[in-house]
């Protein structure tokens, strides 16, 4: 298998490149028409952004909310199933990483910055702005948070562990490159490796650099929010993009410290912090009050998943869902090759079975205490003194998080930590995700040279940077479905391809004992 790979990157390596020439030199040339197209018809952007995200909302909003659950329903069929004691990488694989390091890559890598973004002002705008009923009463606080909690949960990490699966599976168990047209072997053999097999890495390359620049656009804003709330900076477009210059400078520098000495290290400080800031709102703010609706949250979840996670609003045709859920499940799945492809970087010598009970639960765990903690925190003082976080959300999302904290003790500092704790998730989302990028287009090796990765990261502040000028949420929101769009077909087509992949490692155990 490898002699493709080899075949297709021999005339880099003189130059100490490993490329695959067509997959990066396509992608490459994709991003950078777009760049340049961008800069060029920057005042006409925002308007072809709107047209896009009307068309795919229209047409397509149904596909993503079908395809999320199909997603679901087949990792846990899976994780079910007898292929739960398959070991990624064969029965003598030993993981790579303690548990600690393997939870901490995971989170940093899957939500980190739009949780911190959004954990405040998504249930508070729902609460102001609910799809339906009426707005600022007890049940809508209730909607609020179960709408909040199906965008951030399981449905979610379903996406990341299908793709990282696939790619583990492939990649330890079969010998394929760890590139998603592995992914497809069982179905087109060696045509993976020509034009089919291209086709997909770029898409997979290009779906999660607009994935990832999208998380960075939110970062920078919500820096930019930040520092504008407590010293006063400029809060405006510019400022962003030299906070964006700024932090693409630093996870270069995470980029060539490397996997063990740069990300893991970054992954597990920043999860303590963040882990500080959430004891402290919960000791400070409404303690009871959070432990209680911690519970009420778990059975609201479970028992509106599938009605929510099955809602297309085709009775009442607002543009709310437009606006929320399809956003959502679009970042998600165009999100997915990068966390998908980092995820199984990380995960051999793990079960099927530990792989997807912890893919699945155990962020989903965090993330659900974590919305629990900050949104409560914030309806709550919504709830007893009406308009002060509603207004400030309404204004400018991205300082929601610093309003909430405003209200406690010690804001500076705890605000402080804050901008601290979105900055090293910026960070550890850029480096992971030019490390994955790299690795895409490099025809699936798995430590390709740094130089490459340094490419990759720049690439993605200035996309990010783009997107900003050409918008900033409006166009983030519309990068994300555009590319979630023919990603979601590509990835139907996998869970056939993984199953049977499955099915002959299974039939080949049984053959050897």
């Amino acid at each position: 298998m490898s002699t493709h790979t080899s075949q297709t990157t021999s005339l880099f390596k003189r130059f100490g490149f490993h490329l695959h020439s067509i997959v990066f030199g396509c992608s490459a040339f994709l991003i950078l028409l777009f760049v340049l197209l961008s800069l060029i018809r920057l005042d006409e952007m925002q308007k072809t952004f709107q047209t896009i995200e009307t068309i795919i909302a229209e047409k397509a909003g149904w596909l993503l909310v079908l395809s999320v659950n199909v997603f679901l329903i087949y990792v846990v069929t899976v994780l079910l199933s007898r292929f739960g004691s398959i070991k990624l990488g064969g029965k003598d694989a030993k993981p790579d990483f303690s548990y600690w390091g393997w939870y901490s890559m995971l989170f940093s890598a899957g939500m980190g910055i739009g949780l911190l973004f959004w954990s405040v002002a998504e249930p508070i705008s729902h609460y102001v702005s609910p799809p339906f009923g009426e707005p600022r009463t007890v049940e809508t606080a209730r909607l609020a948070q179960g709408l909040t909690l199906l965008h951030w949960g399981v449905h979610a990490w379903g996406i990341y562990a299908l793709v990282g699966l696939a790619l583990a599976f492939f990649a330890y168990n079969k010998g394929l490159p760890l590139s998603l047209r592995s992914v497809f072997y069982p179905l087109f053999g060696e045509k993976i490796y020509g034009s089919l097999g291209n086709i997909v890495d770029i898409i997979a390359t290009i779906s999660t650099l607009f994935g990832v620049a999208t998380s960075l656009g939110l970062g920078a804003q919500q820096v930019n929010a930040g520092l504008a709330y407590l010293f006063s900076f400029p809060n405006n477009t510019l400022t962003q993009v030299i906070l964006i210059a700024i932090i693409t400078a630093l996870a270069t520098l995470s980029v060539v410290l490397g996997l063990d000495r740069g990300i893991q290290r970054l992954s597990q400080i920043n999860l303590g912090f963040a882990l500080m800031l959430l004891l402290f709102i919960f000791s400070i703010g409404p303690t009871i009050h959070l432990l209680n609706t911690l519970i009420q949250n778990v059975g609201l979840y479970t028992k509106h998943i599938v009605m929510y996670g099955t809602w297309t609003e085709a009775y009442s045709q607002t543009d709310w869902q437009h606006d929320w859920t399809i956003f959502y499940w679009g970042w998600w799945i165009a999100w997915s090759p990068f966390v998908g492809t980092f995820i199984a970087r990380i995960s051999r010598g793990r079960t099927i079975k530990e792989f997807l009970v912890s893919v699945l639960l155990v962020p989903t765990v965090v993330t659900m205490t974590w919305i629990t903690v900050f949104g409560n925190s914030a309806l709550f003082i919504e709830m007893s003194d009406s308009g002060r976080i509603a207004e400030a959300v309404q204004e400018n999302v991205a300082v929601s998080l610093f309003v909430l904290l405003e209200q406690f003790p010690w804001s500076f500092f705890t605000s402080m930590l804050g901008i601290v704790v979105v900055t090293i998730f910026f960070v550890t989302s850029s480096d992971s995700a030019s490390f994955v990028i790299d690795m895409i287009t490099a025809g699936g090796h798995t430590n390709p040279p740094v130089k490459q990765r340094v490419f990759w990261a720049i690439t993605e502040g200035v996309v990010a940077s783009i997107l900003l000028l050409g918008g900033g949420l409006m166009a983030f929101r519309i990068a994300s479905i555009s590319m979630g769009v023919p990603f979601a077909i590509v990835l139907l087509i996998a869970c056939v391809s993984l199953w049977l992949g499955l099915k002959g490692e299974d039939a080949g155990s049984k053959t050897t004992a």
